[in-house]
């Protein structure tokens, strides 16, 4: 493989890896750059859901194995991984770009916007990359390109974790981050750390939030099943009334959040979105079926929130003669920034964006899979910003949005990110 002159110029200038100093920066090439443009764009005209990630691992993994790493392929059912050994010991780092896209009708006028139609849930859906799984996937490819290049003076080794189903498997179906860790993922290839870039739109390009300690909330669903005695609704005596026990439950449940739980320590939120129940004006119906999320930034609070939620439950519907059934789906845990690990790449985050660029993120009650592999190993997770300069990035189309857009710009600076990841962690 022929080295870009850029790439030359740096090796043979300052002897990376080993014999920087803190202050230097490996730049990628023009030529890289627009390489990862490239690639970007194609996976962008060819979005696939999550799971179903099957044309984006190809592309992958015939990248890696051009590059000659070690290719893993099929992990987590469509995941992909690379294993790049540098010349010389050191540590074990892990980089980590998620792949699928989600079901949405793009409505950007990009030239290379997606038409991709699939099936989720049944349904026909249009398939977009509107939350920037592109962008990570692409910067991941170019900053192994780059890390392959600079092999003879690399110390340790670099895992690349191109994973699926990040916005959540299929029902019926295990996914992600947690599915690759269960098949063994971090047994295999264990690191000592694990870094993670996410692009966002509320960020103007080239910028970089950060926080120590929680930054993504926890996601969580639950369900409740209130159950009472169905009877004639001008005889209400008659039977047991699950509607207003289902509304007790709803407005006890908020006294969880505001009087039960030390919101001191994190803030938190409880919300139903779905109240089903009944089929008839004058019929007080056997059940009510509730639905909601939980979202919070500490993962005591997270396991008390769990517990007060179905005692509320539970006494309040029993307190009207009722029964409540109460089921918590446990999603994404807390992710959180070691701040170790934070503190320590704090400074080749400011020198990759420059130090002006770079600010304290407010927590996002969004949630994250990378938080399951930052709770087995320290990592770093950062928010790329992407909207472009002069345009309020507030309020720019959210990630998840039709209308999400993406300056390429960001492409060069998160690629360089990931690579002074790995050149600054193994001189530290």
């Amino acid at each position: 493989m022929k080295l870009s002159s850029v790439s030359l110029a740096i090796i043979a200038g300052v002897g990376l890896f080993t014999s920087v100093q803190a202050q230097q920066t490996v730049a990628i090439s023009t030529n890289l750059e627009q390489k990862v443009i490239e690639w970007r764009r194609d996976l962008h005209q060819h979005p696939e859901l999550s799971n179903r990630e099957f044309r984006t691992a190809k592309v992958i993994a015939k990248h890696l194995k051009a590059l000659g790493l070690e290719v893993q392929t099929g992990v987590a059912h469509t995941g992909v991984i690379g294993v790049l050994k540098g010349s010389k010991p050191g540590p074990t780092i892990a980089l980590r770009a998620d792949m699928d896209a989600l079901p949405v009708v793009e409505q950007t006028d990009v030239p290379f916007k997606s038409t991709v139609l699939s099936e989720y849930r049944g349904k026909e859906v249009g398939v977009m990359h509107a939350c920037g799984h592109d962008m990570h996937v692409a910067m991941l490819m170019g900053a192994a390109e780059q890390l392959v290049a600079m092999k003879q003076q690399l110390a340790g080794t670099v895992v690349f974790i191109f994973q699926p189903a990040e916005e959540g498997a299929p029902d019926d179906e295990e996914g992600g981050a947690e599915l690759m860790l269960k098949q063994g993922l971090f047994k295999q290839h264990q690191p000592e750390a694990v870094f993670g870039i996410h692009v966002w739109s509320a960020g103007t390009v080239g910028h970089i939030g950060y926080r120590e300690g929680p930054l993504m909330a926890s996601s969580d669903q639950f369900e409740i099943t209130v159950k009472g005695r169905q009877t004639h609704g001008s005889r209400p005596w008659g039977g047991v009334d699950p509607i207003v026990a289902a509304a007790q439950i709803i407005s006890n449940s908020q006294t969880i959040i505001s009087r039960q739980i030390d919101i001191t320590k994190a803030p938190a939120v409880l919300s139903f979105g779905i109240v089903e129940g009944g089929v008839r004006n004058n019929i007080i119906p056997d059940q009510v079926y509730l639905e909601g999320t939980i979202r919070n930034f500490d993962m005591d609070n997270r396991a008390q929130i769990f517990k007060d939620l179905k005692t509320t439950a539970e006494m309040t519907a029993k307190a009207t003669g009722a029964e409540a059934h109460v089921h918590i789906n446990e999603g994404y845990p807390v992710t959180i920034n070691d701040p170790a690990l934070t503190s320590k790449m704090l400074p080749t985050i400011e020198r990759v964006a420059g130090q002006d660029k770079v600010h304290v993120s407010e927590l996002v009650t969004g949630a994250e899979d990378f938080s399951f592999f930052a709770l087995e190993v320290p990592g770093l997770f950062v928010f790329l910003g992407v909207t472009p300069e002069g345009q309020d990035a507030a309020a720019a189309p959210s990630n998840h949005s039709p209308f999400f857009f993406a300056d390429e710009k960001a492409l060069k600076t998160g690629t360089e990110l990931y690579v002074n990841w790995v050149v600054d962690y193994a001189k530290l």
